[in-house]
């Protein structure tokens, strides 16, 4: 019984100190999940509970072997953590500062994907390649970008800081920074060169159709009143 106990205080002890080095190497992490997620109830919740927050830091581990040279303990760490989060970084991406993956399930970050500070990436999100060709074939996303749920972006293109990709949009050309992305294939708006929304109002995004019509409309006005 005596043996029993000694064990459970020291896997006790092991949980805490996992969660004292989680807090302290991924504090800017899980600050941003509390300031991005309206739903956060506090700072031992999303250490405990987030799946994004996992899944970044096995890939911060699985990054380390990789850089190594230890392929196969790598790919096996993203698989492992695929398999208990559903979200698939590839351990040779390179993120940034500060990523925060909401809900995450079927989030998919490939192998030459690279991505900035302050990225806050949605559910089933695919940063993915395009063909079988070798090298940079995964987008190159910048900070302060955010990427709605059900989006693909695709190839070796490059989205501009504090951009904004809709949901479910297809994005397979680069897009310039301060830009808003919706539609399939995606299609470009300027944020009238300010950055995306803080608040993140998904519903209230920037429709460049819409846009053109207005523009077109104000056209027609002016022309009929000559």
């Amino acid at each position: 019984m005596t043996i029993l106990i000694n064990i459970l205080l020291i896997l006790l002890a092991l949980i805490i100190l996992k969660l004292i080095l989680i807090s302290v190497f991924f504090f800017e992490e899980i600050k941003a999940a509390q300031k991005k997620d309206p739903a956060s109830r506090s700072f031992l919740e999303i250490v405990l509970l987030y799946q994004g927050l996992h899944a970044l830091i096995a890939y911060r581990v699985a990054h380390f072997f990789y850089k190594a040279r230890f392929y196969l303990i790598a790919r096996f760490m993203s698989q492992l953590a695929r398999f208990l989060t559903g979200i698939e970084i590839h351990p040779g991406a390179r993120i940034g500062k500060r990523l925060f993956i909401d809900h995450g399930m079927g989030v998919v970050i490939g192998e030459t994907a690279v991505i900035g500070d302050d990225v806050l990436i949605y559910q089933e999100v695919t940063l993915g390649g395009t063909g079988l060709e070798k090298g940079k074939r995964h987008p190159t996303i910048g900070s302060n970008v955010v990427i709605g749920a059900g989006a693909k972006v695709l190839g070796n293109i490059t989205i501009g800081d504090n951009s904004y990709i809709g949901s479910n949009a297809v994005v397979i050309k680069d897009v310039p920074s301060n830009s808003t992305v919706v539609g399939v294939p995606g299609r470009i708006t300027k944020q009238d060169g300010k950055k995306i929304d803080v608040s993140l109002d998904h519903a209230h995004v920037l429709d460049p159709i819409m846009q053109n019509l207005e523009e077109l409309e104000n056209r027609i006005k002016k022309l009929e009143d000559k």
